[in-house]
């Protein structure tokens, strides 16, 4: 499910946006901006989404989800003015907001509650691939039958695959945890996420911190990281090469996080994320260490998609889990859908160079926003 949905929304916009810019007329960066909406409307309707999940169980939010990619799909098919292509990418961005990993990881949070890591790691380590699967798919598609009839498929998929696994699949999961879960809130109703993240409020600004940095520099090196390392001499070709390393490095680093890693405590994992995507972004520019600068890169992005579910559940507890991942995913999800504009604007204005060195420096800033965890439960030891 989560490959379907991510290949449907938030990648399909690589592959398809060329091909909509020159059957419509409209401008490229227009045409771009449709991905700039979903985001947006994700982000603002994340909090929402993870209430309900934690009042309702996964399996409505993941109902609506399938429709909602479903609609925006069929309405991306048939756009033929601008506007409508927005509003579609506004239906899609309410299913991105219900259906993508904030949500998927409230989910499973709600279903395994602090056992959850494992499950979402395994999550992570699959939805690595979507890029991978539905990329091919979709060009595919598009060369054979058109971005219309595509987007039609898509849609199907949704309603013939999704649809039935969020019916059938998620209720027989989620029962017998949603009853456990709630006996335990009965015990201890003071113990939940969004009454923890109140309380610790130094924690929760530095955590916010941490996610909104590191989701401006992953959605900037996203859109420019070819352009970043041809400034420095590398052929097209062989940066295409070097920039295929990214997604074998991601599945690596959740593969190791799935068999090793969830020993350690989040708060490392994070830290080896954070220090990871600062080697490589600070390495981005120089041919000489390009491929350690992509691997390096690539991992730390991986383990973050992790990061992002097991430390809040780590840090705040399982009960109320749901409804704070859904108010982390609106600044994380704000900054993504508007970071690769702010990135253009410094590129055309400042060039490569100081570009990257302000990635850098953001990377460097968001290693620094982990440390107060780190004293934080050392204080708590003492």
């Amino acid at each position: 499910m989560q490959i379907l949905s991510w290949g449907s929304s938030y990648y399909l916009v690589a592959i398809i946006a060329q091909p909509i810019a020159k059957d419509t007329g409209w401008p490229l960066s227009s045409v771009v901006g449709g991905l700039s909406v979903g985001l947006i409307t994700a982000g603002l309707i994340s909090p929402k989404i993870g209430k309900m999940i934690d009042i309702h169980g996964p399996q409505r939010v993941s109902v609506l989800a399938a429709f909602l990619l479903a609609g925006g799909l069929i309405m991306l098919a048939v756009a033929n003015t601008w506007v409508f292509y927005l509003a579609s990418w506004a239906v899609l961005g309410l299913g991105m907001g219900a259906g993508l990993y904030d949500a998927a990881f409230a989910a499973l949070g709600r279903i395994y509650g602090q056992d959850a890591r494992s499950a979402i790691t395994t999550v992570t380590l699959f939805g690595g691939f979507a890029s991978t699967v539905c990329w091919p798919l979709t060009a595919f598609g598009t060369e054979h039958i058109g971005w219309r009839a595509t987007c039609l498929v898509y849609a199907a998929a949704h309603l013939l695959l999704s649809l039935p696994a969020s019916i059938f699949i998620l209720p027989i999961i989620a029962a017998p945890a949603v009853a456990a879960q709630e006996t335990a809130a009965t015990a201890k109703p003071g113990n939940s996420s969004t009454l923890g993240a109140r309380r610790n409020i130094p924690i929760l600004i530095a955590l916010v911190a941490y996610i909104v940095l590191s989701s401006i520099v992953a959605s900037v090196v996203a859109v420019y990281l070819m352009t970043f390392m041809e400034s420095d001499g590398i052929e097209m070709a062989t940066a295409v090469s070097l920039g295929a390393l990214v997604g074998p490095s991601q599945v690596g680093a959740r593969l190791y996080e799935a068999v090793l890693g969830r020993r350690l405590d989040p708060k490392w994992t994070a830290l080896t994320s954070a220090v990871l995507t600062l080697i490589g972004v600070a390495l981005l520019t120089n041919h000489k260490l390009a491929a350690v600068a992509v691997i390096a890169y690539g991992a730390g992005n991986g383990l973050r998609s992790i990061v992002r579910g097991s430390l809040p559940l780590a840090l705040f507890g399982s009960q109320g889990y749901a409804t704070l991942m859904g108010r982390l995913a609106l600044p994380s999800l704000l900054a993504q859908s508007i970071a690769p504009f702010l990135g253009a604007l410094l590129l055309e204005r400042a060039g490569v160079q100081v570009t990257a060195t302000t990635l850098a420096l953001l990377a460097l800033v968001s290693v620094l926003a982990l440390l107060p965890l780190f004293l934080a439960s050392r204080a708590q030891k003492s």
